[in-house]
């Protein structure tokens, strides 16, 4: 016969008093970790006890039960029922659901004690996300649900955000196929094709970063820092119906902006209503552009006007608002710091007086009615207002003595980069402002820079260059007079004019974004300004008082009006002559750069130039790319990214440029060769600081990511 197999016997369970329980010695837990006592007590007088006690009777010396039982395993539990007993919130006598183990088993109780914290299986990560997604559905709050888990609403809304993202990423990383830093990426979009889009699109690449999933999920939107958003503003942008994207996972400046052409409607919108007030003030034309290029005052005369003075109440809130400040720093002058109201208070009041400062400009009306006016944005999102520009067209005509006019036309000077015959160079496309990057990027030959962005970084160089020239008047003087002596003893020939010499401002035909930004460009208009100011009205009025200056003030004001004659531009050449520049004279153009850049020891580097993906690195084939970091940052980086895809080469690139002191052919001198000279001890340094996913070893993490909060049992 077949031996019949053993029933296993489970272990009663019975409710038991409160105050027969008691905790074992046995219990293995000895340090606090997850949920607390207090948290968890909490959770039982809200839901009641969810799992029972594992209890076992004491035995006396005689080997019968005491009628007492003590806990091996539901220690964290019984201190939770034991501090809602001491609340008096549970009776003494309280019945407490118990497993009660026979005494003659051989399992010890430290055994059982073990084994119920190990056996128990952790929650996935995305379960938890669902759960919370469940609850919600079924009528829950944000906060009703973080007040039940003891977590706060921000992370409630992340785990929800989590459950929001496509439900075939989920199942991918349910599988292990994405991590979690990956999966809080996605959550910044909650398109759900174009996530699963991205994901094919990285899906098989070795670099699946969470900042490049990031990207392209907003690569199409506008970030709320853009001058655009904060001239419309969010509240104006959302209530027309535009989505704003957010990351709950790490700082994202207040999101994107997902409908561009709903933000650009708004703001042609704002702006038109803007210039529709201005035009009120009888102005004859206004030019409105969300941003102007350097440089677009150009052969325009601006007009002056009379700031208007203050009046007896404004000065009156002047004097308050001084008083006010004044008795805020000596009551607080030997803290060593401020208090949060205190010092938010002085801001408001510097702002105040700024405002109160910055007086309103009254125009000639007879100026007015011929002069016009430019509305933009600034770089801050504020409105942006300059008036008083009168066009050529637009100028009063001279009248000579005996009513006799001028027949002579005023003589107009080429302008720099005017483009001649196309020749034979290849043709380069353009998208946007931008060349198209050629099929072949991955040819071991590195070929020449595109021709626009020579001149853009030429243009970098000439602004740089021209505020080299002008903060050293000797050289300034030197730069004239060379040019003067060649006029008179070659016979060059020149314009008409009283004085056979002249000074030609060059613009730029091709700039980058950031070229009116630059350092170099503020520091020139800073001084532009600052020289206007001191200037009389009037012909002889200003001959006077030229004629008073001092000789440093004389210099200094020289070498500024020659600087904006510097050109450093290269542009191409023309070879079958009429405009346009010459190859010799190009070439002699950028030499006497070269020599002027030596003279003032212009340093492109400390003029604020750095190598980024939009003024270089993202617009050059990845030969160049690689070649770039590996003569700034060293062999061993350049190694390390050679595998990349353009776009993340591009960045890494920036990162490893940022403090190398590198720049590409067109920002050096002729005879420096960056490629030929030793790598510098601080290069060879920066080279091993590479990111963990670039040199193997470890994922990247998020820092600003919270940590998933444990929902453990009870």
């Amino acid at each position: 016969m077949a031996t019949a197999i053993q029933k296993i016997i489970l272990s009663p369970s019975r409710d038991i008093p409160f105050n027969k329980l008691s905790l074992s010695q046995a219990n293995v837990r000895r340090i606090k970790a997850g949920v607390s006592i207090e948290e968890l007590a909490e959770d039982i007088a809200r839901r009641g006890l969810l799992q029972s006690l594992n209890v076992r009777p004491i035995i006396d010396a005689d080997g019968a039960e005491t009628g007492l039982y003590e806990i091996p395993a539901g220690g964290r539990r019984y201190r939770a029922l034991e501090r809602l007993v001491k609340q008096k919130r549970l009776a003494k006598t309280a019945a407490v659901p118990c497993v009660v183990r026979d005494p003659a088993t051989p399992i010890l109780a430290e055994d059982d004690s073990l084994a119920e914290n190990l056996q128990r299986a952790p929650l996935h990560p995305l379960d938890q996300f669902r759960a919370f997604q469940a609850l919600r559905d079924k009528g829950q709050s944000e906060e009703d649900i973080a007040a039940a888990f003891f977590t706060s609403a921000h992370v409630v809304k992340q785990r929800l955000r989590l459950a929001g993202v496509s439900p075939r990423l989920l199942d991918v990383y349910a599988e292990d196929g994405m991590t979690l830093e990956q999966l809080m990426a996605f959550t910044v979009s909650a398109d759900h094709p174009r996530q699963e889009q991205v994901w094919e699109t990285i899906a098989g690449s070795w670099s699946k970063e969470p900042y490049q999933i990031r990207r392209m999920l907003t690569e199409k939107t506008v970030r709320a820092s853009d001058r655009r958003a904060m001239f419309v503003g969010l509240d104006a942008y959302e209530a027309a119906g535009g989505t704003v994207l957010r990351d709950l996972f790490q700082q994202d400046d207040g999101g994107w902006l997902a409908d561009v052409a709903l933000l650009d409607t708004l703001v042609a919108a704002k702006l038109k209503t803007e210039a529709k007030a201005i035009a009120a003030e009888g102005w004859k034309w206004i030019e409105v552009a969300a941003d102007f290029p350097y440089g677009h005052t150009h052969g325009l005369r601006q007009i002056e006007g009379v700031a208007a003075e203050r009046s007896a109440d404004e000065q009156a809130t002047i004097d308050a608002l001084n008083a006010e400040y004044q008795r805020l720093e000596a009551e607080y002058e030997g803290a060593d710091e401020l208090p949060d109201d205190v010092d938010a208070r002085l801001g408001e009041i510097e702002a105040l007086l700024d405002e109160l400062d910055t007086r309103p400009v009254i125009f000639d009306p007879c100026d007015i009615t011929r002069a016009g006016v430019f509305v933009s944005i600034g770089a801050d999102g504020r409105l942006v207002v300059d008036r008083g520009y009168v066009r050529p067209d637009d100028e009063a005509p001279l009248v000579l003595p005996d009513d006799e006019t001028d027949d002579a036309t005023a003589a107009t000077s080429a302008q720099a980069g005017e483009p001649g015959p196309s020749g034979t160079s290849r043709t380069v496309i353009t998208v946007g402002g931008q060349p198209i990057e050629s099929e072949d990027d991955e040819d071991d030959v590195i070929k020449p820079l595109p021709e626009r962005l020579v001149i853009e970084l030429t243009a970098h160089r000439t602004l740089a260059l021209r505020d080299a020239v002008a903060s050293n008047p000797q050289i300034a003087l030197t730069a004239l007079l060379h040019k003067l002596v060649i006029d008179t003893f070659q016979r060059t020939s020149t314009g008409g004019g009283c004085l056979e010499a002249s000074v030609r401002h060059v613009f730029f035909p091709a700039q980058a974004a950031d070229l009116k930004d630059s350092p170099s460009a503020c520091a020139i208009a800073e001084r532009h300004d600052a020289w206007k100011a001191d200037f009389p009205q009037g012909d002889q009025a200003l001959w006077d008082w030229l004629s008073a200056l001092d000789d440093a003030s004389r210099l200094a004001l020289l070498a500024h009006c020659v600087s904006f004659g510097v050109n450093a531009l290269y542009e191409k050449p023309n070879p079958y002559g009429g405009n346009g520049v010459s190859q010799h004279g190009l070439e002699r153009r950028l030499t006497q750069a070269d020599r002027l850049a030596r003279a003032t020891g212009l340093d492109m580097v400390e003029a604020g130039w750095r190598p980024s993906v939009d003024s270089y690195l993202g617009r050059v084939p990845k030969r160049r790319i690689v070649e770039a970091v590996r003569e700034g940052a060293g062999d061993r980086a350049a190694q390390l990214i050679e595998h990349l895809k353009k776009a993340e080469m591009a960045k890494e690139a920036e990162r490893l440029l940022a403090d190398a002191r590198w720049l590409p052919e067109p920002l050096r001198l002729a005879d420096t060769d960056i490629s030929s000279e030793p790598a510098e001890p601080e290069a060879e340094a920066r080279s091993v600081d590479l990111p963990a996913f670039l040199s193997g070893d470890e994922e990247p993490s998020d820092e600003d990511t919270e940590p998933l909060p444990a929902i453990a049992a009870e």
